[in-house]
């Protein structure tokens, strides 16, 4: 499905030559069809440069990406934006703010598709944006003529999210996407991922600073530090892990204690 093939990139400090910071270090990873993988790691452990490689947003020092044997290395962001929905930490990131709900959902899609100067909104087109927003059980149906400016952090995620897996993805991207939202509006909108990732059946990378969304949610986990992939875990290993085990091996595998950020997000 997804696979990474010795995935390098550095940074040059400064456009410092001598300065290097390898954020990523011949990463080498695979996903399977329908895998929901958790990323989890301290500020600087790479996850961010990872997602931003697979989107296209950076390019690659060296290594292979693929996606359904599609070659990504040579196509745009742009150009992977057919295959690839992707939600940001942001809310205001993945939408238009002073556009109507409908007008969102509508650029949305046409995402990857021939497009023309002709716009409208069809009938037939806005029964179905209001069948997808009611299929949120947040209320948003029908606040189709809604400025997304006026909505709230929440809201506005999932309608992002929603927006990212219309027109049915390969693999969708989740770039810290509650890290903004309170509490309890992060587990709303966490526990909305989860039901629509297993009912559209989407191939999914989320990456979390939560080790216990991280721990709590999909089939496979991944810890990275300092540019590297320092644990896995998944299956019936991943159902019984524990924040505890997860900070131990952090330790075991650097030699130092958990960042506060992490420890803090338990």
């Amino acid at each position: 499905m997804l696979k990474l093939n010795n995935i390098a990139k550095t940074f040059y400090l400064n456009e410092n030559i001598k300065d290097p910071k390898h954020a990523l270090k011949s990463i080498n990873l695979h996903l399977k069809e329908g895998d929901f993988v958790t990323v989890i790691g301290a500020n600087g452990s790479g996850k961010s440069t990872l997602l931003n490689i697979i989107a296209g947003s950076l390019s690659v020092d060296e290594g292979e990406l693929f996606l359904n044997n599609i070659k990504l290395n040579k196509l745009k962001n742009f150009e992977r934006s057919r295959f690839i929905g992707r939600v940001f930490q942001d809310p205001k990131s993945g939408s238009i703010a002073e556009m109507l709900v409908e007008e969102n959902l509508f650029l949305a899609s046409k995402r990857g598709k021939k497009t023309s100067l002709r716009w409208g909104i069809r009938k037939a087109q806005r029964l179905e944006f209001q069948a997808l927003l009611a299929s949120l059980n947040l209320d948003l149906e029908n606040r189709l003529h809604d400025r997304m400016s006026h909505l709230s952090g929440g809201e506005r995620q999932a309608i992002t999210l929603l927006m990212a897996l219309m027109n049915d993805p390969l693999l969708l991207l989740l770039d810290e996407h509650t890290a903004a939202l309170d509490p309890k509006t992060a587990k709303v909108v966490m526990d909305l991922t989860n039901k629509l990732v297993k009912e559209n059946k989407v191939t999914t990378l989320m990456v979390t600073h939560n080790m216990n969304d991280a721990i709590k949610y999909g089939n496979r986990l991944i810890m990275m530090a300092e540019g590297e992939i320092i644990f896995t875990s998944e299956g019936k290993e991943k159902e019984n892990l524990t924040i505890e085990q997860l900070i131990k091996k952090f330790q075991e595998k650097t030699g130092n204690d958990l960042p506060d950020s992490l420890i803090l997000n338990k």
